[in-house]
């Protein structure tokens, strides 16, 4: 052959074996069959044609006849390299293998008709995909013989955590706590009940932590919420989950009373209501607020949550009571400043009538608070330790004025009016300039 032809030979042949079906064996022993084209196979050592030409052509006359006399006897054999594409292996491993990984499932437990149940855990499979890669390049380029072949990826099993015997010890309360949300209406009450139902039957094993936000995110239709009220930047906003924050601060009070390590808690930017100043744990997507605790106790936990028809939030914490039965702890909130919104904010709106009055941001008190944890041992208090401490926005309440007017004296007066800087007389006058005249009386006539 010539040194085209012999290139075109055995580029045809990486052709043929690009063809060739490779097996990976991936978790669970699932099959993902490809060929060797896909996984990135090319030629090695192109140079391998010139050496060849080469053979009896090359050195002093000594060399050349030997070379070719020892052809007569024996073939000469120039191994042909392959190479496989490293950052494709990886995208088939990640893309068409990985997906067959599965999580394990711990031992876990549920409550029904004030029971526990055991539900029994599965075992985990996941793809090693850094040595897995290493493994398939070295079979294909060492030890490969061009047939098809099966690979066996490198899968790690993760066994279960827990079992029945260890999950029959939960069985105390370790902590309860419930808030109220009669006041919200149906949208924030399907938010309280949605997020809660999704942190009921949390199984805790020691050691773990557990993110409130993880547990009730994302915050979508799909995912069971609804637009309502929520604080952002100091304001009173619609936004999806609206209201999620009363399920996180009634979860943490329930931590707080079960003494577990709280890792993560902020307070809203403005003050709550359904608990004290410094008892709330706000959660935020937009700023990243999480509550966060650890099970710090040498057995699992188990968090019920539930809502009643009385528009109450309920989480309890189950686990295997080993403090003292004359152990105690309470938590008081501390004020240590209260700050009174100024004079409220009044903006004129030229483009509105006289008479238009609207209330665009409610007053909040703003505050400056602290939580105790109190421990008493047999009904004497042995620790006073502070848990946290909290600052939250005061909000001075705001509305828009509506000014426009054909006559001078109603505009004056109007404008007076919001110089007072208080809503309710605005309101007063407002309604006082736009007021029907009263109907002149008319005499009777016998």
């Amino acid at each position: 052959m010539t040194e085209i032809q012999a290139k075109a030979a055995v580029e045809g042949y990486i052709e043929e074996l690009s063809q060739v079906q490779v097996t990976l064996v991936a978790a669970d022993n699932h099959e993902v069959v490809v060929t060797a084209g896909e996984l990135g196979i090319s030629w090695g050592n192109p140079e391998l044609v010139t050496e060849a030409i080469g053979l009896g052509r090359q050195g002093n006359v000594i060399e050349r006849y030997t070379a070719l006399k020892d052809l007569e006897h024996e073939n000469k054999v120039l191994d042909v390299e392959l190479q496989f594409d490293v950052q494709t292996i990886n995208d088939v491993l990640t893309q068409k293998c990985a997906q067959f990984d599965q999580k394990a499932v711990n031992v876990s437990l549920k409550r029904e008709n004030g029971q526990f149940q055991v539900v029994e855990g599965q075992t985990g499979y996941v793809l090693d995909v850094e040595t897995s890669i290493d493994r398939v390049y070295n079979y294909l380029t060492q030890d490969w013989d061009g047939r098809p072949c099966r690979i066996q990826l490198d899968v790690t099993v993760d066994e279960p955590q827990g079992s029945a015997e260890e999950l029959a010890q939960v069985k105390d309360v370790l902590g309860s706590f419930t808030t109220s949300f009669r006041t919200s209406g149906a949208d924030r009450s399907a938010n309280v009940s949605n997020g809660c139902a999704l942190i009921n039957g949390t199984t805790l094993y020691p050691g773990e932590e557990f993110s409130t936000y993880d547990a009730v995110s994302p915050f979508t239709q799909a995912n069971g919420y609804y637009m309502a009220g929520s604080y952002v930047n100091g304001r009173v906003v619609d936004s999806l989950g609206g209201g999620i924050c009363q399920v996180s601060t009634t979860l943490y009070n329930a931590v707080l009373l079960a003494e577990l390590e709280v890792t993560e808690r902020h307070n809203h930017s403005m003050i709550v209501t359904y608990v004290e100043p410094s008892a709330d744990a706000a959660i935020a997507e937009s700023s990243g607020k999480d509550f966060r605790f650890v099970n710090n106790t040498d057995y699992p936990i188990y968090i019920e949550g539930y809502t009643n028809g009385s528009k109450q939030i309920t989480f309890n914490i189950y686990g295997k009571e080993t403090r003292d039965p004359g152990h105690s702890v309470r938590y008081e909130s501390e004020v240590l400043e209260v700050i009174n919104p100024p004079a409220d904010q009044l903006t004129a709106d030229a483009s509105q009538p006289v008479g238009y009055v609207v209330v665009t941001d409610s007053a909040h008190i703003g505050y400056k608070a602290r939580l105790w944890k109190i421990v008493t041992e047999n009904g004497v208090e042995v620790s006073r330790t502070e848990v946290n401490s909290s600052s939250y926005k005061m909000v001075p309440r705001s509305a828009v004025v509506g000014v426009a007017t054909g006559d001078p004296s109603v505009y004056e007066q109007i404008m007076a009016a919001i110089g007072t800087g208080s809503v309710d007389h605005v309101k007063s006058v407002a309604a006082s300039l736009t007021a029907p005249p009263p109907a002149a009386e008319e005499d009777d006539e016998e």
